[in-house]
């Protein structure tokens, strides 16, 4: 695996990088803690877990670092984007719209006409985030054992 530019690199199960993903996605997610409940699914995840991923379905990166992350999972009618992580200090380079773009070339190719994802409903600066790379909020969610929304489901047709 090399990354010599901003270019987008799929990670192969045995990638000796999958440590610092991990870092990467831990990292980035810290500042949900005290902000979301139940506490983000990134405490579930694992070296074995990102192994899973990128044998089963798709772990992109960019950077060598790795500097930005996102996990592709084909659903029934979309392609399913979670764990979209950037480092902090390369924040607003354009990293996450770049794979988004990609997410939407992979939909494309495999004849996928939706992206979706789910942000929590606190993180209302995720929601803008998303809404400015053209995704529309679709639902509301509730994780189990609560009776208020704590996700919201979000959608970006592909034309």
């Amino acid at each position: 695996m090399t990354s010599l530019d901003d270019t987008p690199v799929r990670l192969q199960p045995d990638d000796p990088i999958l440590p610092q993903v991990l870092r990467l996605i831990r990292h980035s997610f810290a500042f949900m803690e005290g902000r979301i409940d139940p506490p983000s699914s990134m405490h579930r995840l694992t070296e074995e877990t990102l192994r899973q991923q990128a044998r089963d379905h798709e772990v992109w990166i960019i950077g060598n670092r790795p500097d930005a992350v996102v996990f592709l999972t084909p659903k029934q009618d979309c392609l399913y984007l979670s764990k979209l992580a950037v480092d902090e200090t390369r924040r607003g380079q354009g990293l996450a719209q770049r794979l988004v773009d990609l997410a939407s070339a992979r939909a494309v190719e495999t004849g996928i006409a939706t992206l979706e994802l789910k942000a929590r409903v606190e993180l209302v600066e995720n929601h803008a985030s998303f809404a400015r790379m053209g995704f529309v909020k679709t639902a509301e969610t509730a994780h189990p054992g609560f009776t208020r929304a704590t996700s919201i489901t979000m959608q970006k047709h592909l034309g």
